[in-house]
């Protein structure tokens, strides 16, 4: 008789092997899948957001924006609601500004990038309107910007009085945030807050010397000044008010000597003497010149000319602006946390706003480029998030993990001034192509190394030697299963965490 009585033994001992085989071979799996996730699907995405009419020429909102705008407004939500019940904001270091003041700044960021998607939403209804999907995000910045306890290094600067004294940056942030809210809402539980803040901070400004005020003691920087002149005129269109007078008055702060050599203002200043203390720099004249066009058209039209003459440059493939004029030697490499690393001397943050600043003033020719270079930069991924701009963020601490999504949103939100005229044109830099190489000339090759260690793994029998297989497809079951819980509960880099630690196994395999 014929028997075999060592097959089901073999079997048993093969099993290890192939459970071994089958772990690489769903490691590799998973390799793919990051590598069309980051790299592949980006390029696809930004090919496909490139191709929007809107970032090229006036009329409608880039779709990437309201993208990006409807996938962040949960997230928002729960990161600011959560900042607020934690108490964090009261225990701070003084001068940490992504700590301090980048929550403020990027829940005001949040709220007026909403209120102009819904702006353009009511010209041309579709879908869920953005008061409705994002309405609990819109509640927890506004509750946010008005907490006491997020306004405690302001107090400690200022005093109990620190919305009657001074304190210029954030004051005029309480008042964009706050009009952009009721807004949205209609809801008036902050109205006396904000018309109080209109009335009193454009008074101090009428009455200060020189039409400048110090954001935090001897500190005055006259973009913030200019800036909240502009979020003062557009209150009124809500309460009722009008500052038009004032604002006529308040030019004189940006005129004659209050300028730099240039004809720009200063990027930070003396109040007592109404004197620029250093010239004007990229970030400065971006910012400024978002508003510009609405508060005084001639002067927009003026600073934008000398901005390009003596900032805007193309090298390395790269087309924008620099942080410093070209006139001032030495200033090609530095890094300033308002500008960010500057390299060949342009300024990250300087074209970032840039592109806003381009949109208000018609120039769709520079918007043009200066976009599609933060597109790539941004790194736009299938979720709706923009990991670039969340890698520029207070990521790791917590303080303001989206500031840079929503910072972008408002930029790509700005639309052109009213009777400004419009330039179109312009090209795509050389640096975008290079972003095209990096998301699938990488995921590419990765893809390419994938396939070539899955044939690989395929062809060769499965291992003979797989010490502990199964405590350690356990363990590598459980990672796998913990990523998607993880990718729910706390976002996506802890679930990419946890499959990158799934090819750490299985481990003595031969």
């Amino acid at each position: 008789m014929n028997t075999t009585p060592n097959q089901p033994g073999t079997a048993a001992a093969a099993l290890p092997g192939r459970l071994a085989r089958g772990m690489r071979l769903a490691n590799l799996a998973v390799l793919a899948g990051l590598s069309l996730w980051f790299f592949i699907l980006p390029g696809v995405q930004l090919a496909f957001d490139l191709a929007d009419p809107a970032l090229r020429q006036p009329g409608g909102l880039p779709r990437a924006a309201w993208r990006v705008h409807k996938a962040l407004a949960p997230k928002y939500e729960r990161w600011a609601r959560a900042r607020i019940a934690s108490g964090v904001a009261a225990k701070l270091p003084l001068y940490d500004v992504p700590s301090t003041e980048w929550p403020m700044f990027g829940s005001v960021f949040y709220l007026a990038a909403t209120a102009a998607l819904q702006a353009e939403w009511d010209k041309h209804p579709c879908g869920p309107a953005p008061r409705e999907y994002a309405r609990g995000a819109i509640d927890a910045c506004a509750a946010l910007i008005t907490d006491p306890v997020h306004h405690t290094w302001v107090k400690t600067h200022w005093g109990p009085e620190y919305l009657h004294r001074e304190n210029v940056f954030f004051r005029a942030m309480l008042i964009q945030g706050l009009t952009n809210y009721e807004l949205l809402t209609g809801d008036r539980r902050h109205h006396a807050l904000l018309a109080e803040q209109v009335e009193t901070l454009a008074a101090a400004l009428d009455s200060s010397p020189h039409g400048w005020l110090n954001d935090y003691p001897g500190e005055c920087y006259p973009i913030d000044v200019f800036a909240a002149v502009w979020c003062i005129r557009r209150a009124d269109a809500l309460l009722g008010t009008d500052h038009s007078a004032f604002a006529a008055r308040a030019i004189r702060g940006f005129s004659g000597k209050r300028l730099d050599e240039l004809g720009l203002p200063p990027y930070d200043g003396v109040p007592e003497t109404g004197l620029g203390a250093s010239p004007s720099r990229g970030i400065g004249n971006s910012y400024v010149l978002i508003y510009a066009p609405e508060l005084y058209p001639d002067t927009a039209r003026d600073w934008y000319a000398a901005y390009v003459q003596h900032f805007w440059q193309e090298r390395i493939g790269a087309a924008g602006f620099r942080e410093y004029p070209k006139e001032l030697p030495g200033r090609d490499w530095l890094m300033d946390p308002d500008s960010g690393p500057v390299m060949w001397g342009f300024s990250p943050s300087g074209n970032a706003f840039g592109v806003a600043a381009a949109r208000a003033n018609g120039r769709f020719d520079q918007a043009w480029p200066l976009a599609a270079q933060v597109l790539a930069a941004a790194w736009p991924l299938p979720d709706g998030s923009w990991m670039g701009a969340r890698f520029l963020s207070s990521v790791a601490a917590g303080h303001a993990p989206y500031l840079g999504e929503a910072n972008l949103l408002f930029l790509f939100t700005r639309q052109p001034a009213t009777g400004v005229p419009i330039v179109t044109g312009g090209s795509l830099p050389r640096l975008v192509w290079v972003g095209f190489g990096f998301f699938f000339g990488l995921g590419g090759l990765f893809l390419s190394l994938i396939g070539w260690q899955s044939r690989k793994q395929l062809r060769r029998p499965p291992p003979t030697r797989a010490p502990g297989i199964r405590i350690q497809a356990s363990l590598w079951l459980a990672l796998a299963a913990a990523g998607p819980l993880l990718a729910l509960c706390h976002g996506l880099a802890a679930a990419t965490c946890t499959l990158l630690l799934m090819q750490l196994l299985p481990r003595g395999v031969k």
